[in-house]
């Protein structure tokens, strides 16, 4: 099969190489355009595009997927599948456009956790399990009917860059086994609402800054998922003395505080532990403004609190 590959991020490398590596025909990559970055605004490549330029595949970057220009050029590669890992939403004019039509892998054992942040949140709300899927597109976002899942189990203190690149893996893996039972045609399609089973339907909106704020009369297990779920990007936050400190990492303490919520204590030396309900988040890593990432000890022999 002729195949067109559609991705951005560093997620999306993984499912490129493992399809090069299986055999794949990949006609042409299309990745976002470049953007300028840092101070000195130079052009930044998406993880993608390094990916494609240094494998010799050809790259599409279009600003608008709309575009007759980009449709005729994508219209040109005569592809037989299209294949979305991390990309944007496509058209209908896109995404129709293949014979065997658009599979897409999301970071969520759909249907739950359609959206944006599927791992982020995930994490968030303290999961047991997650996962990855494949799916044929269709008009609604993360709608489509589900080739194949695989399941992982979560520990309860990995980050959300942990399972990011816990998925990222299986993903490709998965992905490699979908497009090789599209090519043989030994598949079955499975709607989404059948996989419900009663469950209550989980979201992943895409997360604002203002998502990020740690609420401190939450319970401290509720806001020790939050710090995990939003680590390392984009990071939670709380003020500590006028100033917004991120929080990467920390330890979930279940005691009774005596002090109130959003309170700390601290030795000055080892430990920096803020109040929540029903315990305490004792820091690890951390950021304050105007300040570099450091672990807790390094942040206590410069800061006096």
């Amino acid at each position: 099969m002729r195949i067109v590959f559609m991705g951005t991020p560093d997620f999306a490398v993984a499912s490129l190489d493992a399809l090069i590596k299986a055999g794949s025909d990949i006609v042409g990559v299309v990745t976002a355009p470049d953007k300028p970055a840092g101070r000195g605004q130079k052009l930044n490549e998406s993880a993608v595009k390094q990916y494609a330029v240094a494998n010799g595949l050809k790259v599409l970057q279009p600003e608008k997927l709309k575009n007759p220009d980009f449709l005729a050029e994508l219209k040109a590669l005569k592809a037989d599948l299209q294949v979305v890992v991390a990309f944007r939403m496509l058209p209908e004019a896109v995404w129709t456009m293949p014979p065997k039509g658009t599979i897409n892998l999301h970071a969520s054992l759909l249907p739950q956790y359609r959206g944006a942040a599927p791992i982020n949140w995930a994490i968030i709300n303290g999961e047991k399990e997650s996962g990855v899927t494949t799916f044929f597109l269709k008009h609604e976002i993360d709608t489509g009917d589900v080739l194949f899942t695989e399941k992982i189990t979560l520990t309860g203190t990995e980050t959300a860059g942990d399972l990011h690149d816990r998925l990222m893996n299986k993903g490709a893996g998965l992905l490699v086994k979908t497009v090789k039972a599209v090519e043989s045609g030994r598949y079955h399609e499975h709607p989404q609402v059948q996989l419900l089973t009663g469950e209550e339907l989980k979201h992943a909106p895409k997360i604002f800054k203002e998502d990020c704020k740690i609420d401190w009369l939450q319970p401290a297990e509720t806001v020790y998922n939050k710090i995990r779920g939003l680590s390392p990007i984009p990071t939670a936050y709380t003020d500590l003395n006028g100033k917004l400190l991120k929080i990467y990492s920390s330890e979930l303490l279940i005691d009774e505080p005596a002090i109130q919520p959003g309170g700390f204590l601290t030795d000055g030396k080892t430990f920096l532990k803020f109040a929540a309900k029903g315990g305490f988040i004792s820091v690890k890593d951390i950021q304050l403004e105007g300040k570099k990432r450091m672990g807790i000890e390094d942040f206590l022999r410069g800061v006096k609190l």
